[in-house]
């Protein structure tokens, strides 16, 4: 048997960086992603985002994060629909591992999502967050 803890900070768009989530639906949207997340056998630590994008620090069990995360959004884009019928996510997003030590301020800045956006756009977050973790990125497909 293998042990492992495997925290990350996942964020991800909607298509075009467009506000699509409604603040109507938005905490059933985050029930869903958590479902999504359990039925994998992990847990969801903190889940919190903005009408265009979604930040969630998820425990999750070893595997594919690729495949993880493909399952996570086409699901959830689908389930999306029902309220907004050209729900889609964009194709990209960010994982950053998390240490053990840094849950708690990584939970607390993904509580505090709506008031730190007063100040900064999701892109400008984006940008830092890829920095901050020395992620090599291109701007020219940042956004696909």
């Amino acid at each position: 048997m293998s042990h492992t803890r495997l925290l990350y900070h996942v964020v991800f768009a909607t298509k075009n960086r467009f506000p699509l989530i409604a603040a109507e639906w938005e905490i059933e949207l985050y029930k869903y992603l958590a479902g999504i997340v359990r039925n994998v056998g992990g847990s969801t630590i903190e889940i919190n985002g903005m009408p265009e994008h979604v930040h969630m620090l998820i425990l999750l069990p070893p595997g594919d994060l690729r495949v993880f995360m493909r399952e996570l959004k086409s699901s959830s884009s689908r389930w999306s629909k029902q309220f907004q019928p050209k729900f889609a996510w964009q194709r990209r997003y960010g994982a950053f591992t998390v240490s053990p030590s840094a849950v708690d301020s990584v939970r607390e800045y993904i509580r505090r999502q709506k008031e730190h956006h007063q100040d900064r756009t999701f892109e400008e977050e984006y940008i830092a967050l890829l920095k901050r973790h020395g992620v090599e990125f291109d701007e020219r497909y940042l956004w696909d």
